[in-house]
């Protein structure tokens, strides 16, 4: 492994996407994206008790998923890399503690899951790892009662507010001279606050951080836009994927609008009240590992860059009125023909 500027791995091994899989919910499973998810499910409590021990099993099932697509068992994968939105990340922990798989805890807020496959990438190409599952998830009911209200009081959502996506996506990453999909370079981000105080305005927050991490990439490998076939920021929404385009335009960065999709705006139909989009680990990672990947396997694509957003906040900050602040990461995949 080599690195490119200052922020960017180059992965001289890169390691083989060997299997993938998603996992939606019901709300996510009545969108444009509803054929490309492995599962949807019908009931997003999953027959528990709690939505905390709803979001534990949709990881779980989500993982052994990848595993079985890569004919892998629970014992033979080497690492678990993952987080989600929940207090001390407990719905992947507590999926890695029955999966029994070694865990490495990750959060970067909603970028988690590009967060987990530089790493894991950069653990494989080291050469300190064979193989590793990249995984990330949200669920719509946990994430209100943990940043915002419990769905019982009804309040009321701002217009600018994102729809925290229900949802899990899991990538096996593995050490593989096989042809197929390959994460090639992945970028560290940079915190980025441009003093967003609204909490619920996860597009304004986010934006400047996807253009600082996007135009690191693009100076560290001296690539351009148009040397991608798509650009997918993670959850943007609405809102955020125009802030994005006009901070690139005034920076003078070449950033064609047809070669940027983001996934919470990909996520639901306008019409289905989600407001600014969706958002959420599960976001971007369930949309990567379905809708995006399943494209770059048919030959629609052939180098995708995704890139994953956050908002570093939490309930604490918020009541004592910090600003939201915001993180990227940013991972080349590449069909190997």
């Amino acid at each position: 492994m080599s690195r490119a500027g200052s922020q960017t791995f180059l992965y001289d091994r890169p390691p083989l996407v060997a299997a993938h899989a998603s996992v939606a919910g019901p709300k996510e499973g009545k969108g444009p994206l509803s054929a490309w998810f492995d599962e949807l499910l019908a009931d997003d409590l999953l027959g528990q008790k709690s939505w905390e021990l709803a979001e534990m099993e949709m990881v779980r099932r989500c993982v052994q998923a990848a595993l079985n697509g890569a004919r892998m068992t629970d014992e033979e994968a080497q690492a678990m890399l993952g987080g989600d939105l929940n207090n001390q990340i407990i719905a992947s922990s507590f999926a890695a503690r029955s999966l029994g798989v070694p865990f490495i805890g990750l959060y970067g807020a909603c970028s988690t899951f590009v967060q987990a496959l530089v790493i894991g990438a950069a653990l494989i190409s080291g050469g300190y790892l064979e193989n590793a599952v990249c995984t990330a998830s949200s669920h719509y009911c946990t994430a209100e009662r943990q940043f915002r209200f419990p769905l019982e009081l009804g309040t009321q959502r701002p217009p600018q507010a994102s729809w925290t996506a229900t949802a899990c996506g899991c990538a096996l990453l593995k050490a593989s001279p096989e042809r197929g999909l390959k994460v090639t370079a992945g970028t560290v981000g940079r915190i980025i606050d441009l003093n967003i105080s609204d909490a619920n305005h996860m597009g304004a927050a986010m934006a400047p951080a996807v253009f600082d991490c996007l135009s690191a990439h693009l100076s560290d490998t001296g690539r351009k836009a148009d040397d991608y076939d798509l650009i997918a920021t993670g959850d943007l929404g609405w809102i955020g994927r125009d802030l994005l385009l006009e901070l690139a335009s005034a920076a003078g960065l070449e950033l064609p609008p047809e070669k940027l999709i983001d996934c919470g705006a990909s996520l639901f139909y306008q019409e289905q009240d989600a407001h600014a989009g969706g958002s959420g680990c599960g976001c971007v990672a369930s949309v990567a590992c379905g809708w995006l990947m399943k494209r770059l396997e048919a030959g629609d694509l052939k180098r995708l860059l995704l890139v994953g957003s956050g908002a570093m906040f939490s309930p604490t900050s918020s009541q004592q009125a910090q600003s939201v602040p915001g993180i990227a990461y940013a991972a080349a995949i590449e069909r190997e023909d």
